[in-house]
């Protein structure tokens, strides 16, 4: 279905326990997909490293990255586990930089929990993990969801974010620091209530490279055709390249 709609790039969600690696990556290349960026489970991460290294080596990725710290469901997230959560971003970054793979964090909106001063601890992630071995992948919604402004965000960390995914929100939703929502709130790209041009100009000033439509609602194969054809009505050619 991906190539279908067009796509030739694919950031996986992650490896099937009854798939290996190497061969899901032959299955998506026979297909005409390249598996560009994978996700792994913060467990992994932090206590199975090695099988990490190995799966993203066979799966053939240039990107490495986790989207969800676990914490308490209901509970906001902590200082100490973002703290946490830095050494072990430094860690799977220097394991993953020796073989030519970058690490990535998907902020998922829990992450901005105020700590003053107009901070958050997503500031404190950023500021704890080494930019040589940790980049960040920008997803609009979630961090509007978040109540943050993806542009000012990716200002604030210049050279930093290496993947977007680009998606939207229904109008009148109202975020929280959850990291969730009704799935009835992800929207056709450009219906919604972001500012999808504005990130995607940043996002190219920024030098990303991997755009992926993650459609999270309850019919994707119907929005995606939509918010495709949403994007190809952008001049991308005119807008502003990284200096």
């Amino acid at each position: 279905t991906a190539r279908a709609f067009g796509f030739t790039e694919v950031e996986v969600a992650g490896v099937p326990a009854t798939v290996p690696p190497a061969r899901l990556r032959q299955m998506l290349l026979a297909q005409g997909l390249k598996p560009v960026s994978g996700n792994w489970s913060y467990d992994d991460a932090a206590k199975n490293l090695d099988k990490v290294v190995t799966e993203a080596k066979a799966l053939g990725v240039a990107y490495v990255g986790l989207g969800w710290i676990p914490h308490p469901k209901g509970q906001n997230f902590t200082e100490a586990q973002a703290l946490a959560a830095g050494e072990v971003f430094n860690r799977a970054g220097a394991a993953l930089a020796k073989e030519g793979i970058r690490f990535f964090y998907h902020p998922h909106g829990y992450e901005f929990v105020p700590q003053g001063g107009g901070r958050t601890l997503f500031d404190l992630l950023a500021e704890k993990t080494d930019p040589r071995l940790v980049c960040f992948e920008m997803d609009i919604f979630w961090a509007v969801h978040g109540g943050q402004d993806p542009v000012k965000l990716m200002q604030k960390y210049p050279g930093r974010w290496a993947l977007m995914h680009v998606k939207d929100m229904r109008p009148g939703t109202e975020g929280n620091l959850s990291g969730g929502t009704d799935r009835g709130n992800d929207v056709v790209v450009g219906s919604g209530k972001i500012d999808v041009r504005a990130a995607l100009r940043e996002g190219v000033r920024q030098g990303i490279k991997h755009y992926f439509i993650e459609d999270e609602s309850r019919n994707p194969q119907a929005q995606i055709p939509q918010s495709l054809r949403f994007l190809e009505s952008l001049s991308w050619e005119a807008l502003p390249q990284k200096p």
